[in-house]
């Protein structure tokens, strides 16, 4: 498995990490399972939220006895991003994951509490070792030269962020503001939200046919274009082993420049527009 340096984090992330938002709480065997299967195949970055219902204790389930493995995010929500209220969340969010810090903590998106609070509670996590950084989520580069001025220069780890590859869009302004400024860019939703391009569409059929000489899969191949500028991550959910085991294959898979330029005809990057969200 692939890793690179995590924006302003000293640790070396792997390339594919694994999401866990809408993971089945009813299916607990399940997703422990597939969160452990990444973690055996070196896919050690694991994304949560305290939005995510189950998803904290379902995590401290698949990291017991792990923990030093795995580099940990997870995030705050808008409402709760006030000085005070980011302190109270951070903890109770270590409670829930059964770890005394967290790698990186988010502002999950913008709300009307002022950045200044909300990082400001971020250094005082930090400074008391609660958190090991601090980045934020769904900020166009507007949002970003914002927060930038608020922070300082290689306060902000990273920007959590909507890309897939029927989804281009920050690779307009939100990519290369963080490439300029050494900030992680973390992809969620990589396969889209039950869209992915299927065989019988021409975007499916580029993806089929370069995973067939490369023997890997069109998702493998989709991953593997995401992340093929150095400051993306992507966090893909697998609710299956199985799923794991195959995001994982995306690790090690090298792209041809032939390869990218046929996916980048087959999903055009399209105008610039607003951020999107999901």
């Amino acid at each position: 498995m692939q890793t690179r340096i995590f924006g302003n984090h000293d640790a070396r992330v792997s390339v594919i990490g694994q999401g866990t938002w809408q993971m089945d709480g009813r299916n607990d065997a399940g997703a422990i399972e597939a969160l452990r299967r990444g973690l055996d195949l070196d896919m050690s970055h694991i994304d949560t939220a305290e939005m995510y219902g189950e998803a904290e204790p379902l995590v401290a389930r698949a990291i017991e006895g792990r923990r030093d493995a795995v580099f940990l995010v997870s995030k705050v929500l808008p409402s709760n991003a006030s000085r005070a209220g980011t302190m109270a969340a951070c903890e109770r969010s270590l409670a829930r994951l059964k770890t005394d810090r967290l790698d990186c903590y988010l502002l999950h998106w913008r709300g009307r509490v002022p950045l200044e609070e909300t990082f400001r509670a971020f250094e005082d996590l930090q400074a008391a070792g609660k958190i090991l950084s601090w980045g934020v989520s769904n900020f166009d580069a507007d949002d970003l030269d914002e927060a930038l001025a608020v922070a300082g220069a290689g306060r902000i780890a990273c920007n959590q962020v909507l890309y897939h590859v029927q989804e281009r869009a920050i690779e307009h302004a939100v990519i290369p503001w963080c490439e300029r400024h050494g900030v992680a860019v973390v992809a969620y939703s990589p396969f889209g939200q039950g869209d992915f391009p299927g065989p019988s569409s021409a975007g499916g059929r580029a993806l089929q046919e370069i995973a067939d000489r490369h023997g890997a899969t069109p998702r493998q191949v989709a991953l593997a274009f995401l992340t093929r500028r150095p400051a993306v991550f992507a966090i893909p959910k697998a609710s299956k082993a199985q799923h794991a085991a195959d995001n994982a294959g995306a690790g090690d898979l090298a792209l041809s420049d032939a390869d990218i330029e046929r996916i980048d005809k087959a999903f055009p990057l399209g105008r610039p527009k607003g951020l999107p969200m999901i």
